[in-house]
């Protein structure tokens, strides 16, 4: 017997884009216009987010024209440039003009650069494993094909967790006997290791992948008694869970009759406060319907109902 507790497009003749590593780590994108001046964006190649945050993702751009006061649409899409799924769209009718959403996956983005400055960047609420991907701005001017321009490098969101022990158990089969197992999430991917009730670190005999940001671990033929505690780590911290494991023989267990002793009389003990009290509470309320019967009479939920409708 077991016992735990388990406490814009690019036009295809331009000439090709120019990528230069600035020192603020920003990728500039650039293609020279027919008029000698230039379209460019500036954007970040990797923005890291830690899961249940928020992130910021860069955006800035230049464009062939002096001066632009007419309207402007701010796309950010993911997976692919021109072809990839549009999770936030806005669209301005002028320089003095907030941007108005159009499109808005999950209600998470937010735009945050300013137009005005030429700058589209989004920041994304609530990161979840599933924003883990490739993002590209693109910006358009006009309904002409050569007023808009779209990166084709795109920014690579790193979602990061710490580690979080989802899981701890203790089971018991023919083939692993009495075993523990532990399983943890986090990215980086966490590692795992057991400390047995002498607080000796134990080799775990068997850690697979469960999902993609998820690692279990198994401690088989547990043999002392008491605390085992799985610790997870990963660059981002470390977290612990524990199981109480004991086991019970049957009649030569002076601990297994404590228990059944203990469990029996608290169970009669909370039945008789139960009768008492509801004893009591019948008396009383008979004594005053004797007293004043119009206390006693039962509502009617339609007349109620009538009531509150009127």
């Amino acid at each position: 017997m077991l016992g735990y507790v388990v406490l814009p497009q690019v036009n295809e003749h331009k000439l090709p884009k120019l990528a230069v590593e600035s020192p603020c780590a920003y990728l500039c994108v650039q293609a020279l216009g027919v008029s000698g001046n230039s379209w460019s964006l500036q954007v970040s190649r990797d923005v890291s987010g830690e899961i249940g945050k928020a992130a910021s993702l860069p955006c800035l751009f230049t464009h062939p024209h002096k001066n632009h006061y007419g309207g402007l649409t701010v796309i950010w899409r993911i997976k692919q440039p021109y072809n990839g799924t549009v999770v936030f769209k806005c669209v301005s009718d002028g320089s003095n003009d907030p941007c108005k959403v159009t499109v808005n996956h999950m209600n998470k983005f937010k735009l945050i650069g300013n137009l005005r400055n030429n700058n589209i960047s989004i920041s994304i609420e609530n990161l979840t494993w599933a924003d883990n991907n490739k993002y590209y701005c693109r910006v358009e001017l006009s309904s002409d094909r050569h007023d808009k321009y779209e990166t084709k490098s795109g920014t690579l969101l790193h979602v990061s967790a710490p580690p979080r022990i989802v899981n701890i158990t203790v089971g018991f089969d023919q083939r692993w006997g009495y075993h523990a197992v532990c399983t943890a999430e986090g990215e980086p991917v966490p590692t795992l290791v057991w400390i047995d009730p002498l607080n000796n670190h134990e080799d775990t005999i068997l850690t697979r992948p469960v999902l993609k940001h998820q690692k279990a671990t198994e401690l088989h033929h547990l043999r002392l008694e008491g605390k085992y505690t799985c610790v997870a780590t990963n660059s981002h911290g470390k977290v612990e869970g524990s199981v109480y494991f004991f086991k019970f023989t049957p009649g030569g267990s002076s601990r297994l009759v404590y228990v059944t002793l203990l469990s029996t009389l608290g169970a009669k003990l909370l039945m008789l406060i139960l009768m008492f009290g509801a004893a009591h509470y019948y008396s009383k309320d008979d004594t005053r319907c004797i007293a004043d019967p119009s206390r006693c009479a039962q509502d009617s939920t339609y007349e109620n109902d009538v009531q509150r409708a009127g």
